[in-house]
Formats: C-alpha cells, sequence, structure tokens
C-alpha cells in the first residue's frame, strides 16, 4: 500500500547536486565565530598557511591567487591576467561549462575558436592536434576547456591535451576549468603541463560557495608581465605575491571563508588526497552499478557510456518523458533529497529538458550517503512508477564491500 499520508522530508535534508556539496559540520563550526582582525595577528597567519596547502591539492609547485568569487570569476581572471583583446583561444568543448568560458573569453573581446564535439564525447585529439598544426603563425595564445564538465560529467583528458600541443611545438598556454574536478578527480597540474587551473571552493573543497582560486606557473605569469594593463582587482601579480595582507583580497578578507577552508584543506589532508580520489572513485562505481541495474528493465540511462570518460564527482542521467523533473520534485518533497537539474543537455522548457538529471557526488560524502541517495531514488521510481529494473541496491552494496566483479 502506498504511503501518502506521512511526508518523509522531515530530518537533515540532503544536497545531492553538483555543487554546492554538502559542508561539513567541522566545515561549518569553524566559521562559527566572531569576526576577527583583519589587520594583524592569527588571521594573517591563517591565511599564508593556505597557500602551500592549496597547492598541494592542485599538485602544483607554483602560484595561486584567491579570489572572493564564484567560478566566473576564477574564469575571467585567468583571461584577463593573459590575454588580450584580439587575442584568439582555442576551445574545445563537451559541455555547457567549455561554453560558458567561450562565451566569457568574447566579452572581453578575445576570439574563441571552438571545437563543439557534443555532449557525450571525448575530446577528438586528432582534430585539436589538425587545428594547432595549422596555426604556424601561431595566433591561438590559449588552449581553454573543461578538466569535467559539469553539465555532461565528462572527464578529459589534459595530460593528452598538452601532448597535441607539444607535438606541433605550439606555444599556446594550457588552460584547465578544475572547478567540479578538483578535490575529487585525479588531477595533476605541473605532471600534465597544465599551465593555469581554475577552481572553486563549494564543491570538492566542500566550504560554502564564495571563494575561487586560480593556479598559474612561471610561464602563465610571464605573459601576464608582457600585458600593458590587467584590472587592479584581477591582477594576479599583487594577490599571488602581497606586499601587504589585503592585497591577497583586493580588499577586505573574507574571514569566515577563511576559516572554513582552513578547516576543509586539514580535512583532505588528513584523508590524503590519494585517499579522496579513490573514495570519489569508489564511490562513483557504486552509483553507476545501481544505475546499470535500474537501466536493465526500465529507460534510465548515463549520458556518458564508457566509464573510463566518466567524472568521480558528477553524474547526468536521463528519464523518458518529464520523468526527471517529476523524480526530482517527488524525492525533494518527500524524502528532503534534492538532486541536481539537467543543464545544458537540452533547450530550456524543452519536453527534452524535463528528463534530464544530475548526481552530484563530491566532496563530503561517504559510503552510507551514497546508499542512502540511491535508496532514495529507488523508493522515488517505485512511488512514481517509473519503469526500473531490480537489484540495484545490491549491485552498489557490492561495489562498497569490494566484492562487485
Amino acid at each position: 500500500m502506498k504511503n501518502t499520508a506521512v511526508n518523509l522530508a522531515s530530518g537533515r535534508a540532503y544536497l545531492a547536486i553538483p555543487g554546492p556539496s554538502v559542508i561539513p559540520d567541522d566545515v561549518l563550526r569553524a566559521m562559527h565565530q566572531a569576526s576577527p582582525n583583519i589587520y594583524e595577528g592569527a588571521l594573517l597567519a591563517l591565511t599564508e598557511s593556505l597557500i602551500p596547502d592549496l597547492r598541494r591539492i592542485a599538485r602544483t609547485q607554483h602560484h595561486v591567487a584567491i579570489y572572493i568569487a564564484n567560478g566566473h570569476g576564477a574564469w575571467e581572471a585567468a583571461l584577463a591576467n593573459t590575454l588580450k583583446p584580439g587575442d584568439r583561444v582555442l576551445v574545445p568543448a563537451n559541455g555547457r561549462f567549455a561554453h560558458g568560458w567561450a562565451e566569457m573569453a568574447q566579452a572581453l573581446g578575445v576570439e574563441a575558436q571552438l571545437l563543439d564535439f557534443g555532449t557525450q564525447d571525448p575530446y577528438d585529439l586528432a582534430r585539436i592536434s589538425e587545428v594547432l598544426a595549422a596555426d604556424k603563425a601561431h595566433e591561438i595564445k590559449a588552449v581553454l576547456g573543461a578538466h569535467v564538465d559539469t553539465s555532461t560529467s565528462l572527464r578529459n583528458d589534459f595530460k593528452a591535451l598538452r601532448g597535441c600541443l607539444d607535438s606541433a611545438n605550439h606555444p599556446a598556454l594550457l588552460m584547465a576549468d578544475c572547478i567540479a574536478s578538483m578535490g575529487c578527480d585525479r588531477f595533476e597540474m605541473d605532471d600534465w603541463g597544465v599551465d593555469i587551473a581554475v577552481t572553486g571552493c563549494q564543491k570538492g573543497l566542500m566550504v560554502p560557495a564564495g571563494l575561487s582560486f586560480v593556479f598559474f606557473n612561471d610561464k602563465a605569469a610571464q605573459q601576464r608581465r608582457t600585458k600593458e594593463y590587467v584590472s587592479k582587482y584581477w591582477d594576479w601579480e599583487s594577490r599571488s605575491n602581497p606586499q601587504a595582507f589585503y592585497e591577497y583580497f583586493g580588499g577586505t578578507a573574507p574571514t569566515h571563508h577563511l576559516f572554513g577552508l582552513r578547516q576543509s584543506l586539514d580535512m583532505i589532508h588528513a584523508e590524503g588526497i590519494e585517499n579522496v580520489w579513490q573514495r570519489h572513485g569508489i564511490l562513483a562505481r557504486a552509483i553507476w552499478a545501481a544505475v546499470d541495474a535500474w537501466g536493465r528493465e526500465g529507460a534510465m540511462t548515463m549520458n556518458v557510456t564508457n566509464p573510463a570518460l566518466r567524472s568521480h564527482a558528477v553524474t547526468a542521467l536521463t528519464l523518458p518523458g518529464a520523468s526527471g523533473t517529476e523524480l526530482r520534485k517527488w524525492l525533494e518533497g518527500n524524502l528532503g533529497l534534492t538532486l541536481g537539474i539537467g543543464l545544458g543537455m537540452a533547450k530550456p522548457g524543452s519536453p527534452e529538458a524535463d528528463g534530464q538529471f544530475r548526481l552530484g557526488h563530491m566532496g563530503h560524502v561517504n559510503g552510507h550517503m551514497i546508499m542512502g541517495l540511491l535508496g532514495g531514488i529507488e523508493a522515488g521510481l517505485k512511488a512514481l512508477d517509473i519503469p526500473h529494473g531490480e537489484g540495484a541496491l545490491s549491485a552498489a552494496s557490492a561495489v562498497i564491500a569490494g566484492r562487485a566483479a
């Protein structure tokens, strides 16, 4: 008998969207304190301690600038410090966020050459190599793309992308959007030859939205020095090498975000970044196993068919008709479980858009949370009579137990 009288959403809500992610209680407690002195004392030492630990997350020995901004601010900072109107960039895209970065470049007067590979396929490295080899005059000043595109959940190979540049002996900067991936999927800035990486604090770094980071190497720093003008606020030189404390932030420090960030970095380093990546990988495979089981006798599908190309932080999914929206609304209203909307996979307002949704499994997530997420989804599928196969929770638990084939 269906339970239609009692709402089961009371209790702690679970935000399973691909950012902002679940905020650890320890981070919230660290932020819950009175405003500090921003001119001298403990806050200055705390901020200085963040820099080497941020570098450890990005796997770089180079520079980092902190911005009071979301990921779009980090996009703009990366562009503003290295490019000028009339410059040209190459943007391989397989999701909405690469398009967004290209649009921002165009708004700054930069010509963006888009190579659109759709929403389900990886970069065509041969095509990218062709374009770079044909650019004999080296008019392309940067190649920018998403390490993980949050809209499609595709993960792109930046080591291979660096190989395309090196094979063509091309001097363009390589820029990576790591907003969804950093702290979740393996990313090796220096070893992969990435010149600039950008991220935000609200996903794998487990802090409320409001900070973003631009990591850049000496090659990118030298490119900045060729520019006659950079907006005072976006200029990374003073932020990465401040002569006074306020220069870290272009003004007043984001005090409580810094408290939270210090705690989140402590948590990541206590676990170990390699272990963090492995945890995300196991939990992602548990989700995929469940979706495979649901899809055997239903129509739920993952956007990315090849597991090797899937992000460990976000999974984009499709159900027939309006079932994706119906499932999201039922779960939030009845269980207190919020799934992510589909983004960039169909025209907004179209019938197809209502079939799209996403699961965020990034940052402060563990085995029982993911099993709860999957159990909630299965309850929603049953409540809404959405056709689905059986055995999803068993398949997921086998992955978590280490018994999957």
